[in-house]
């Protein structure tokens, strides 16, 4: 799983002294933990998927929390937040590109903008960002 490969690059971030990588793992891995409890209650199994999810939401706070810093002036931290960016972003899997979205709008149907995201968000999670979906969805 996932989450293993994390763990094992939290570990190894320890080991190195890296403590922005291991800043970044370790909220990771509690938010996962927090997912697994909220999860368990409902019986429900914690997935890949639902470690990229978090990921990618992790990366947005990181990106806000790094253009804040930038807009301070604080040089360091904006560095220390891009190298927890970097260090997630190892896990991501690859994202679909604009020129993929558009063929697979252009298979399906129904190009109503609802139809074309919930197909998206049903076969594609973590696989493309919805905002370059929407985004292409308007152009069409």
């Amino acid at each position: 799983m996932l989450i293993n490969e994390i763990k094992k690059a939290n570990m190894l971030a320890l080991k190195n002294k890296e403590t922005a990588k291991r800043a970044a793992y370790s909220v990771l891995i509690n938010k996962y933990m927090l997912l697994e409890v909220s999860n368990r209650e409902s019986g429900k199994e914690v997935t890949d998927a639902d470690v990229v999810s978090l990921i990618q939401k992790t990366l947005k706070e990181l990106a806000e929390e790094k253009e804040m810093y930038v807009k301070g002036g604080n040089a360091e931290r904006a560095e220390s937040t891009q190298i927890q960016i970097d260090a997630l972003q190892v896990f991501m899997p690859k994202m679909m590109d604009e020129d993929e979205v558009r063929k697979i709008i252009d298979s399906l149907e129904d190009k109503s903008m609802k139809s074309v995201m919930q197909h998206f968000k049903e076969n594609y999670q973590g696989k493309v960002d919805m905002s370059l979906v929407s985004r292409v969805a308007r152009s069409l």
